[in-house]
């Protein structure tokens, strides 16, 4: 009838808008996903993570391996799902944030940004630790996660173990404070790669 047409053509909108404001860079879906290279935390598995119950939670989800294992597909799609699912979502390249927020804090415009960045449900940074950042750029950083944690869901995705973080970020006590905000109420999935080692202690942060 038509009242149902018109009620599937305003969600179909909404979910549309949502997708657009999200900011990916390409749309990706499970469609023939490999789930098989992952290993999955204590405590969460594949049906677990695809339920996106780690959104209504403000958990955070962690995906480290090598390059080209599909953590930015993964990423991508998840976030796809959520915007289906009524979420807000942002997608960012690390490197492509730090480089708005120094931008932004010649203008002093961040803590606006950060305000409107906290509207979000669901929060993905891809490839952080891919390019070294300067110092500000990952104070500015600290400053977005910091404002994200326990308010909203971040999904990382890193080619670079944890231990490995400081190489980019430069500073042992911010790196430690950055890793601290990020695994506390985490889910660290591990993406089996050629060039990837992995200490199975973390997994039982």
């Amino acid at each position: 009838d038509l009242m149902k047409l018109v009620i599937e053509e305003r969600n179909k909108n909404r979910i549309d808008r949502l997708i657009r404001k999200a900011g990916f860079p390409s749309i990706k879906t499970l469609d023939n996903y490999e789930f098989s290279p992952i290993t999955f935390p204590q405590g969460l598995n594949k049906e677990t993570l695809l339920t996106l119950d780690f959104i209504d939670n403000r958990e955070n989800v962690l995906m480290l391996g090598a390059v080209g294992t599909g953590k930015t597909h993964l990423s991508i799609a998840l976030g796809v799902m959520a915007c289906i699912a009524g979420k807000e979502v942002r997608f960012y390249r690390t490197g492509d944030l730090t480089t708005e927020l120094l931008e932004l804090h010649e203008k002093n415009q961040v803590s606006r940004f950060v305000k409107k960045l906290a509207q979000a449900n669901l929060l993905i940074l891809d490839e952080v630790g891919y390019v070294p950042t300067s110092k500000r750029a990952s104070e500015l950083l600290f400053t977005v996660i910091s404002n994200c944690y326990e308010r909203q869901s971040i999904i990382v995705t890193s080619n670079l173990e944890l231990g490995r973080w400081n190489e980019v970020f430069g500073d042992d006590r911010l790196t430690a404070a950055l890793i601290d905000r990020m695994i506390h109420h985490a889910h660290i999935l591990v993406f089996k790669g050629e060039s990837y080692r992995y200490k199975q202690a973390l997994m039982r942060k």
